[in-house]
């Protein structure tokens, strides 16, 4: 995903010489065609993410729309009051952009995981909040939160994920996109761990299973229609995320359901059972370790089945 959004946004650079990356000492050899090409437009704010946020709203506050680029909770969490007090609330347009959600660099233990940022980005108030489940949808996010006003997070996986489009058409934000019709059970997912949720669907397909599946690039703005719809038509809606579960995506959807009346879908929520990593290893490995993998999605969705 990040060599889909460096190259994206490289393209709009091109066109818009208002448009500024900075990074926090890191991405160098895939950020080199910027600093090949575009070096006026790139700045290296060293390792002091919250530095780099107040210079990114500074030169939000004269014009400018400015990238801020960073791996796992660093560019969030490590910088939070500064995304609040500088950017959000002076409207700024400030796209804060996280390559690592998730477990992507588990093995470098906790420090290094993105497994609260959701829930402390969509708090704060009038900030969009994107995570695309594949390069297709990274793609459609960076051109989208170029062109929304405000602060913005792009939270993004690494590399390799699996594409799960051959195109995209209106890509919306706040829209969720249809992946399969199904019955009974309705999966929602949001960010790279999509791969997950595809790799189940499969599996279940092979039983005879097939649930309706969506994927959700916007967090906040939520897509309450498909969330409604779907809580008339299905008897449970399974949430998968690369996140705790409080907070975060499941939560979101939590919030709807719970403003509408009448009968409606069981929620289950797959998602990091509230907890810190006390373990590392591979991306793969810790989903599995804290159950939000492919075989966790089968269970759940065959349990309400």
């Amino acid at each position: 995903m990040r060599d889909t959004f460096v190259r994206t946004l490289l393209e709009i650079a091109k066109k818009d010489k208002n448009v500024y990356i900075i990074t926090g000492d890191l991405g160098f050899g895939v950020l080199k065609p910027f600093w090949t090409e575009l070096p006026d437009q790139i700045i290296n704010a060293g390792i002091a993410e919250q530095n780099m946020t107040s210079i990114a709203a500074g030169l939000a506050m004269q014009g400018k729309t400015v990238y801020t680029y960073s791996i796992g909770n660093f560019p969030t969490l490590r910088c939070i009051e500064q995304i609040r007090n500088d950017c959000a609330y002076h409207n700024a347009n400030v796209k804060v952009v996280c390559v690592g959600g998730g477990f992507v660099y588990g093995s470098l233990g906790m420090s290094h995981h993105a497994t609260e940022d959701i829930a402390m980005m969509r708090a704060l108030p009038d900030v969009t909040v994107l995570a695309p489940g594949d390069l297709v949808e990274a793609e459609a996010a960076t051109k989208a939160i170029y062109e929304t006003p405000g602060t913005c997070y792009l939270r993004l996986g690494r590399g390799g994920e699996k594409r799960i489009h051959e195109k995209l058409e209106n890509f919306t934000i706040g829209k969720a996109i249809e992946i399969q019709k199904g019955e009974k059970v309705a999966v929602f997912s949001t960010g790279a761990i999509f791969d997950e949720v595809n790799e189940a669907c499969e599996a279940l397909k092979s039983e005879g299973i097939m649930p309706t599946v969506y994927t959700f690039p916007t967090v906040k703005p939520i897509d309450k229609e498909v969330i409604l719809e779907c809580a008339k038509t299905h008897k449970a809606i399974v949430t998968v995320e690369e996140h705790n579960l409080s907070g975060g995506f499941g939560s979101a959807v939590a919030e709807v359901l719970a403003e509408e009346s009448g009968e409606k879908a069981k929620l289950v929520r797959v998602a990091l059972d509230d907890r810190y990593s006390c373990i590392v290893g591979s991306q793969k490995y810790l989903r599995k370790q804290y159950s939000i993998d492919a075989k966790a999605i089968i269970g759940k969705v065959k349990e309400n089945w």
